[in-house]
């Protein structure tokens, strides 16, 4: 499946896109319980796709007790309005990276994304859906928020350029590259020599277009559905780092919901968040194909020499002592000794 998204519709959304607006007939009065839930993705990507059916299925498994509406793509404002909105009720739900905004309140949750840490899923979903996720959802509670069990999936990060392809980490020294606003991701790249700069996702492709900085990074998902490949000639298979959404619930807003409607909740959304990730996989693999055609050139590119890298330039002695010894040794568990 290609998601394909016109940049004026990807900038213009409204809030007619909205789920759950219109109830079925049986369904006709109003619910008893109404969560907003804020993604930071444009319209068609997997994480939007299967929480619209959530929304359904939740509807039906509740008697339409409980309607979730959906914001996609920004909506309700940036990451950090979100996360605000959330944290004070305004917002019910909320799905947010480990490693961005949340780490900003809770440091350790951006564990997941240490670079070059997960040589593939099965490692990862074994350390996310077992001590390491346990570990970082109580870090999260503790702040008042809570985490549902199952993460969802952006899927391993690809490096793009337009200038050449990445194939050892000497291509990366003093290269410009746009990082997310967060210190992992500007440490990493740092660590790697490039020149790395924070910009908010939207401003991404007028960065590409007018050559503020030369590359970026990003699952092949939103290279897809945000046209990164029209102002980006390579795309290096590095799978540098990892990088998922939580679905954030406020604390209060949750208490309002019996146990019973929690338990429907919680199985409803985890379910949707695990199609999510077969989903995110399966366009990993066929993206590739539809990009190219597309003009965008792929490289393979070979982990070892850059994790050698991170380690001569003292990156995850860094940031085992950031995360501190619990966390590292619990990371360490699935990943192996990182140094």
């Amino acid at each position: 499946m290609t998601m394909t998204l016109s940049r004026r519709r990807f900038a213009t959304l409204g809030a007619t896109a909205a789920i759950g607006a219109a109830l079925p007939l049986r369904y006709a009065r109003a619910a008893e319980f109404t969560f907003k839930l804020g993604t930071n993705v444009p319209e068609t990507h997997p994480l939007n796709v299967h929480a619209r059916k959530a929304a359904t299925a939740l509807q039906e498994a509740t008697s339409g007790r409980v309607e979730l509406q959906l914001f996609p793509n920004n909506q309700l404002g940036g990451d950090a309005d979100m996360f605000s909105q959330l944290r004070s009720g305004a917002l019910e739900c909320f799905t947010l990276s480990g490693v961005n905004v949340l780490s900003t309140l809770i440091p350790s949750t951006a564990i997941s994304g240490v670079g070059f840490a997960f040589k593939d899923y099965p490692t990862l979903w074994k350390a996310l859906d077992g001590r390491l996720g346990e570990h970082l959802r109580g870090q999260i509670s503790k702040s008042g928020i809570i985490a549902l069990e199952k993460i969802w999936d952006n899927g391993f990060r690809q490096v793009t350029t337009s200038t050449k392809p990445i194939v050892t980490p000497a291509d990366l020294k003093g290269m410009k590259i746009r990082v997310p606003v967060s210190a992992l991701w500007t440490s990493l790249f740092k660590s790697l020599g490039a020149a790395p700069t924070g910009i908010n996702f939207a401003e991404v492709y007028s960065s590409l277009q007018t050559k503020i900085v030369d590359g970026q990074e990003n699952p092949p998902a939103i290279i897809a559905a945000a046209k990164i490949y029209e102002v980006q000639k390579y795309c290096s298979l590095t799978n540098h780092m990892w990088d998922g959404w939580w679905f954030l619930i406020n604390r209060r807003a949750w208490a309002r919901l019996t146990p019973e409607l929690q338990e429907t909740f919680a199985r409803v959304v985890n379910g949707a968040a695990m199609a999510e990730r077969e989903e995110v996989a399966r366009q990993n693999e066929t993206l590739q194909a539809d990009l190219a055609a597309k003009g965008l050139i792929f490289n393979t590119v070979d982990p070892a020499p850059f994790r050698e890298a991170l380690s001569t330039a003292g990156f995850y002695k860094e940031w085992k002592g950031k995360f501190g010894p619990e966390a590292w040794s619990i990371l360490e568990e699935a990943t192996g000794t990182l140094a």
